[in-house]
């Protein structure tokens, strides 16, 4: 994401001026040229105070607030100040409220309260943003749209139950289609009048908050039908933008493996992606590095945006960490090194009251620069300005994909069984991990993506396969790809009707096996993996748990076998030849050894090796500009460590210092190298 008027990486944040006094912003300004603050995100939550009726709209607060940052040297990225309704409206309008999963119509407070297919919370977010571009179309200091804010939530008001109504109408076209779609003779749940549909929530079909379903088909399109009604939303305020603004882009920030939205449908609305990052301190490194690859996947490995992230520590997680020193630097290249085109965090200064006052921010309340967060601060903000242009617009080259689908996602949670230990995201991050473990970059793709620029394609619980999805890893395999996939996979279509004829049902010519039963133990039980013979680098016995397919091999290799219980020597890891390439079929959950040994051996067939070899907890990816790598080198261990160059010369792109062969580097530290 290159922009002429600020050619580098963006370094900033979420600022609320207009909840401060004239000198607090004028300390604020100081501070910001400090810290190198070059970019702030502003009028993300101030509709109420640029619209306090119907009728009048008062951006002088803004206008003087954009001016002044710009005449300090800061950017913005301006909000569209829709992620809040007005109390006003709440009160004078209460469509705009949410009915939520019991029945119960919400008042005003909080966020994330406004119905998506309200039309009054719909005309006037419209009409706010097409104000905003209108005014600020000619402004050299806007170098973005940000439209609301995470948004998320699902409304079961009657407005929405008439909305599913036409989204069903335009999926299915009759009722007959729905009923099929459904299966709804079971139970005697036939619909023969539009208006019989209801919104399946904690009065109809679900309990649970949602985790239970009786009828996952209309669930699952329920899911379907939200997502797409927050996405019309954005779209609304997105058109409205570019209208005045065609060539500004447009964004809103995404929240990673937030389960309610389908994001790869929202990427394709989206000029660039950018999202949140908020780990806790012992979420794994592999998986904050997953999710920056899944953010990059969702426009095919363009360059995204970190939009937030705290400097310091969160305020709504049960036990908010410090994050200790280094980590904000180190975690904010490894953003970058992901394919992240900025830095920016939540937020520039602390807020005073209410519930974010314990947030962290590069300016504390204490309000002076003397703190060890600010400083911190402005010394990454110092090297990102010493890197100027040099990474932006770069990319992550992979020859590996891992598919992730969210509603994939949906469609195993909501099934009633076979475990309720199944995590599909767990699951998923299993096969991430091992390839990081080497230091081998790895797409996170749709159903969707064209497979042909990978080697290695990995597609986890595939239990739902769409429509054109079989053929699509078919051709993959034929023109010589290797795919693997695991238990508990094509069992059912879009529409969670179960495919008939075997397990795994499309995928079943490809794989080469058939799964008569599975079996579902409680996780502490587990069973053995056994390698007679040794493949690659999987030699003896491994364990597995929580879900056992009973497998028997039509076409394929048989690799390993179970150890025990009645199904003791059935398959549990078969590979079948398929034109030109191979498919593997893992019958269990297996654990992280196993997956690793099979990922390196799969790895090895396909000659792909990582970055470099390092230390374990030092992670190694490279991105790419005009046929030149740039390496990030990142130490998560509280040690120093080593990684190996080979013969290799490196050059340090802040220091100039020189590294080959084996190097150490330094507890939490990151390396940016040239060649």
């Amino acid at each position: 994401m290159i922009n002429e008027n600020l050619p580098k990486i963006w370094y900033g944040g979420d600022y609320n001026p207009e909840q401060w006094d004239e000198e607090t912003v004028t300390e604020d300004l100081r501070m910001f040229k400090l810290a190198g603050i070059d970019v702030a995100t502003v009028n993300v939550f101030s509709w109420a105070l640029n619209q306090p009726d119907e009728n009048t709209y008062d951006f002088a607060w803004l206008d003087e607030t954009i001016d002044r940052l710009y005449q300090n040297g800061v950017y913005v990225c301006l909000a569209t100040s829709t992620a809040a309704h007005p109390a006003w409206m709440a009160k004078r309008y209460p469509d705009v409220r949410r009915v939520d999963f019991e029945g119960k119509k919400r008042q005003f407070g909080g966020r994330h309260n406004s119905c998506p297919n309200s039309p009054t919370y719909r005309k006037y977010a419209e009409r706010i943003a097409d104000k905003l571009a209108e005014r600020y179309k000619d402004n050299p200091s806007v170098l973005i749209w940000h439209v609301s804010n995470e948004y998320g939530g699902y409304c079961y008001c009657e407005n929405c139950q008439k909305a599913f109504r036409v989204w069903l109408k335009e999926r299915y076209g009759t009722l007959e289609e729905v009923n099929k779609a459904w299966n709804t003779r079971f139970w005697g749940h036939t619909f023969y009048e539009w208006d019989e549909i209801v919104a399946p929530n904690g009065l109809s079909e679900e309990w649970q908050g949602g985790q239970n379903t009786n009828f996952q088909g209309i669930s699952l399109d329920y899911r379907r039908f939200q997502s797409d009604s927050l996405l019309d939303v954005y779209k609304l305020e997105r058109d409205a933008l570019k209208k005045h603004t065609p060539n500004l882009p447009v964004t809103t920030n995404l929240m990673g493996l937030y389960p309610e939205l389908d994001y790869f449908k929202w990427g394709k609305e989206m000029d660039v992606v950018s999202w949140d990052n908020y780990p806790t301190i012992d979420t794994p490194m592999s998986m904050t590095a997953m999710t920056h690859d899944l953010m990059r996947g969702l426009r095919s490995g363009q360059p995204f945006m970190l939009m937030e992230q705290t400097p310091s520590q969160q305020n709504w997680q049960p036990y908010n960490a410090l994050k200790r020193p280094g980590v904000m630097r180190l975690w904010s290249y490894q953003a970058v090194a992901h394919g992240a085109d900025t830095v920016m965090f939540f937020q520039l200064r602390r807020s005073r009251g209410a519930t974010e006052k314990y947030h962290g921010a590069v300016i504390e309340h204490v309000g002076h620069e003397h703190t060890r967060v600010f400083r911190e601060s402005a010394e990454l903000g110092q090297e990102l300005s010493q890197l100027e242009n040099k990474i932006i617009d770069s990319r992550v080259n992979a020859r590996v994909a891992i598919v992730f689908d969210w509603e994939n996602r949906w469609a195993i949670q909501l099934s009633s069984g076979p475990s309720i230990a199944l995590d599909y995201v767990k699951e998923v991050h299993k096969y991430y991990d091992a390839f990081y473990q080497r230091n081998i970059p790895v797409d996170i793709v749709s159903v969707e993506e064209d497979l042909s620029k990978y080697d290695i394609v990995i597609a986890p619980v595939l239990y739902m396969v769409k429509e054109g999805h079989a053929d699509r890893l078919k051709q993959f395999v034929k023109d010589g790809g290797t795919f693997v996939t695991t238990f508990f996979s094509g069992i059912v279509d879009e529409n969670d009707l179960v495919t008939l004829g075997g397990y795994p049902g499309e995928l079943r010519e490809l794989v080469g096996i058939w799964a008569e039963e599975i079996d579902a133990l409680e996780p502490s039980h587990s069973n053995e993996i056994v390698i007679e013979d040794t493949v690659g680098s999987l030699s003896g016995e491994y364990k597995c748990n929580l879900l056992f397919d009973l497998i028997h091999a039509e076409e394929a290799e048989v690799l390993a076998t179970y150890g025990s219980d009645f199904y003791k020597g059935m398959p549990v890891l078969t590979k079948n030849n398929y034109g030109n390439g191979e498919a593997y079929y893992i019958a269990s959950s297996p654990d992280q050894a196993f997956v690793q040994d099979l990922i390196d051996t799969i790895s090895a067939d396909k000659n792909i090796e990582g970055e470099m070899s390092s230390a374990e907890g030092v992670e190694v990816i490279a991105r790419e500009k005009n046929g030149e790598k740039i390496l990030f080198v990142m130490n998560h261990n509280s040690e120093p460590a080593t990684f190996d160059t080979g013969d290799s010369k490196w050059i340090n792109a802040l220091t100039s210092e020189t590294y080959h062969g084996k190097t150490d580097i330094k507890a939490k530290d990151t390396l940016i190298l040239t060649v």
